[in-house]
């Protein structure tokens, strides 16, 4: 008896649910998110990094000029936003240090590479730290320029290092990505359902994308540092393209930092 009455019932059911499927979740409210947001140090950086390359482009095209109050105005704004943002940076080696520590490794190749990269974004990070101090007066300004230097270099080996990881990441999700897509197909010729396979492929889709704008990112990061160490002189090192550099990074940070919040 009580096996037809579930058998009855079944129907009913599933016509339930079809009629009242499973609510998605709710999207985070705005202002929550914003505030969120602005709550972790890189969310208030990467906004002034907008702030101040916004500013630095708008110099650098000598669109407003060199006589306006304006451009006096902005130049001291964007040297301001600039010292404001080495301020964001004291104690940050430590993150870099611990996730060296948390880190493992396929390979002695990726041990090299991850090396360089979170030792020179965290010897990077560690040399910003007296860089502030000399900006903020407490230091002697004659070290600015070795200090500034010795951070440009740390900077960009460690970018280096990234990207190269992030390459590697990148071909093993291509991978995932291939086997996801020969089981998909496998299942659709079989008749087999594949709303699994589906939905993990495209969190891998969104993973590759997202490695992707960081390889951008970094390199963009990259060309700047390079810019520091060689004073500006070179192809694509003049402040107009440093200056576009530096806002497409800004805004791709941005977004990954908004979309991990």
């Amino acid at each position: 008896m009580d096996s037809k009455a579930s058998t009855a019932t079944a129907p009913l059911l599933n016509q339930q649910n079809r009629i009242n499927p499973p609510s998605k979740p709710k999207q985070k409210d705005f202002l929550n998110h914003l505030e969120a947001y602005l709550a972790k140090r890189d969310g208030v950086d990467k906004l002034l990094k907008i702030s101040r390359y916004a500013t630095k482009i708008v110099l650098a095209s000598s669109a407003l000029p060199e006589t306006l109050p304006l451009t006096q105005r902005l130049k001291s704004f964007e040297s301001s936003v600039g010292v404001s943002r080495k301020a964001f940076r004291l104690g940050k080696f430590v993150q870099d240090v611990n996730a060296l520590r948390s880190s493992k490794f396929d390979s002695n190749q990726e041990l090299v590479l991850a090396l360089i990269a979170y030792v020179g974004e965290g010897f990077y990070f560690f040399v910003e730290q007296f860089v502030w101090l000399v900006k903020s007066g407490l230091i002697d300004k004659k070290h600015s320029r070795n200090l500034q230097k010795i951070s440009a270099w740390a900077e960009f080996i460690g970018y280096a290092g990234s990207i190269s990881l992030k390459f590697r990441d990148l071909s093993r999700i291509s991978e995932d990505e291939k086997c996801v897509k020969s089981s998909i197909e496998i299942a659709i010729m079989r008749g087999n359902g594949c709303e699994e396979e589906k939905e993990k492929l495209s969190k891998l889709r969104e993973k590759k994308m997202m490695k992707r704008l960081s390889v951008v990112q970094d390199s963009a990061d990259a060309l700047m540092a390079l810019a520091d160490i060689r004073d500006g002189g070179g192809p694509f090192l003049g402040p107009l393209s440093i200056s576009l550099a530096g806002m497409l990074s800004a805004l791709i940070s941005t977004h990954k930092n908004w979309v991990s919040c």
